[in-house]
């Protein structure tokens, strides 16, 4: 015999019970998303943030100043020399109270402050920063950093003249030597005595050089071929010799073509 129990829930029971019910439902998803993922588990794969690469001159060398980096106009050449009436930009890095655009004067000389005159003409950049950092170094700054950068430069120019093809004034770009500057000049004409060219040169003191060149013996390898500077004159002689034996060959078939002009000098000569 079977009892059968019936049991009458009431109304906040029944509120009761369903809180319970959500509470345990809260509690199984709760457990679940803390278990850690099996391996059949598949994860989405990160995705790749973009990276801009870098241009080579947004890269700063290390160990370089900021700001002192070689800014020199791609026209002058590494080994360019400083000359008067060159414009020039002098900053010493940290201390812009320093930094001064000046023009060197017809005695090659800049003046700055602190130091004062300073002379610059014949020297390159790299060695009139050298100077300037020794200059001010020695009694107003720890070891300064200084950056000469040529704003205006003088075009140089060398006279090329006497016996060549083509004599004048031709521009000196970059490093030229003797024999590069004849050839420029179209070499030496008939007449030229290439045994004793003159080479004429002021120095930065104001001081005349004077100097006598073989251009045979430097053809040769047997003396050394010098470079030329701004302003330098190159003079190629006649060869006498050879000039009185033209004349008088010239002379001498010109009395063969008219008789009467060797009577006519004869007669004048007497």
């Amino acid at each position: 015999m079977r009892t059968h129990f019936s049991h009458a829930i009431s109304k906040p029971g029944r509120w009761a019970a369903a809180l319970l019910c959500l509470a345990l439902s809260g509690a199984a998803a709760w457990a679940q998303a803390s278990t850690p993922p099996t391996n059949s588990t598949t994860m989405a794969p990160a995705q790749a943030l973009p990276i801009k690469p870098l241009a080579a001159e947004q890269i700063a060398p290390i160990g370089a100043t900021p700001g002192m980096a070689d800014a020199q106009p791609s026209s002058i050449a590494p080994d360019y020399k400083i000359t008067p009436n060159d414009l020039l930009e002098v900053e010493v890095f940290g201390v812009t109270e320093l930094k001064r655009t000046v023009r060197v004067n017809s005695t090659g000389h800049v003046s700055l402050p602190l130091i004062g005159m300073v002379q610059v003409a014949g020297l390159t950049p790299a060695d009139a920063e050298a100077l300037l950092a020794v200059q001010y170094g020695s009694k107003y700054l720890q070891d300064p950093q200084i950056s000469i950068f040529i704003k205006e430069f003088t075009t140089q120019r060398i006279t090329l003249d006497g016996a060549l093809v083509k004599p004048g004034i031709y521009p000196l770009t970059g490093q030229i030597t003797l024999l590069r500057a004849l050839a420029l000049a179209g070499g030496g004409s008939q007449l030229a005595d290439m045994e004793q060219v003159m080479l004429f040169r002021i120095t930065p003191q104001g001081q005349s050089l004077l100097e006598k060149h073989d251009v045979l013996k430097i053809r040769k390898g047997e003396a050394p071929d010098p470079l030329l500077q701004g302003d330098d004159v190159v003079v190629v002689n006649r060869n006498g010799a050879r000039a009185t034996l033209r004349d008088s060959l010239f002379r001498d078939i010109l009395d063969t073509l008219n008789p009467f002009s060797s009577t006519y000098r004869n007669a004048v000569t007497n």
